[in-house]
């Protein structure tokens, strides 16, 4: 089968496209900077139609993992990424008659705040003021959704919280911040939390690819994947510490207070025109004070996937990679 990946830079991009190569696939990366990974690349962006189908040209599938993500930057630039370049691969991938795709999403669509506990994968909201990430991967989403079908066979999946060696966001921010003395637990850190170890998500996106065929349970579906392994929040963090070799003591800021000065800083961002991340917002106060997690079954019975490296393993690997590669 000869797949394509958009976004191939991106860590869970490249770790599927690597996985795929490994059991004979092959793979065609579509991003703007070259990747390290020895297979055909397009550089090019999904903003560009022209540039996606050249890249789509005789695929029989593709894994659509490219993202504007984060919080800063215009709402054209997410709307560009997020929206338009989703309707550039579903336009390209009819017209190469590609007969599988994968969209990939974010739990962060159907996160209206509140704590979620056992949770589906609930329909996608839009309508969110500010929350441009959210927002738009929303809206790329119901695009996706709305042209699956026996003509175009497509499934969602929306890992949640993907870490592992080599991650630049949630890894990578939690340990710079460590180190600046900068890190802050959203309450008392014991809201429960699942995530994703990155080998378990490039496995999903496998999986799916396998699995969506005209007919299949998944088409038109989408499935939250993650490890299955509920952690409080504080637990988790420590541990991603402890692999790094940063001994840290967080402090602790009560979700209101988390909630108010997120906004706060929001603002103060957004009047600076900064680029740079802010250290808070309020969608990152309610990722690390709510609870959120969610059932397994679907993705289980529907893609035949489950989660192989469990939490704990994972943070092993985690902390042999530091080791092998020291700040």
């Amino acid at each position: 089968m000869k797949v394509l990946v958009t976004g191939g830079t991106s860590l869970l991009a490249r770790r599927t496209a690597e996985a795929l190569l490994g059991r004979g696939d092959q793979v065609v990366l579509l991003q703007r900077h070259a990747s390290p990974i020895d297979t055909t690349q397009v550089l090019g962006d999904v903003r560009d139609a022209d540039a996606v189908a050249g890249a789509m040209n005789g695929c029989d599938a593709v894994v659509h993992c490219a993202a504007k993500v984060g919080v800063m930057g215009a709402w054209s630039e997410y709307h560009g990424v997020n929206v338009d370049g989703v309707a550039h691969v579903l336009h390209a991938a009819r017209r190469a008659d590609v007969a599988r795709v994968v969209h990939v999403s974010t739990p962060s669509v159907a996160h209206a705040g509140r704590s979620l506990v056992g949770a589906g994968a609930d329909a996608a909201v839009t309508g969110r003021s500010g929350a441009f990430y959210a927002e738009s991967k929303a809206m790329g989403e119901r695009l996706a959704l709305h042209a699956a079908g026996d003509e175009l066979p497509l499934v969602v999946l929306r890992p949640h919280l993907v870490w592992g060696p080599g991650d630049t966001q949630l890894v990578g921010r939690i340990v710079e911040r460590a180190r600046a003395g900068r890190l802050a637990l959203v309450g008392h850190g014991n809201a429960l939390i699942d995530t994703t170890y990155i080998d378990n998500a490039a496995s999903a996106m496998v999986a799916a690819l396998d699995a969506v065929s005209p007919g299949a349970p998944c088409v038109g579906t989408a499935y939250v994947i993650a490890n299955g392994e509920p952690r409080p929040v504080a637990e988790l963090i420590l541990g991603i510490l402890h692999a790094a070799g940063v001994h840290a003591q967080p402090r602790h800021v009560p979700l209101h207070v988390a909630l108010g000065a997120g906004s706060v800083v929001e603002r103060l961002w957004a009047l600076g025109r900064r680029t740079d991340e802010p250290p808070l917002t309020r969608f990152l106060a309610e990722q690390l004070g709510t609870a959120h997690w969610f059932d397994p079954r679907p993705a289980r019975d529907d893609l035949g996937w489950s989660p192989q490296v469990g939490i704990d393993q994972g943070l092993a690997l985690l902390a042999e990679w530091f080791v092998a590669h020291p700040a």
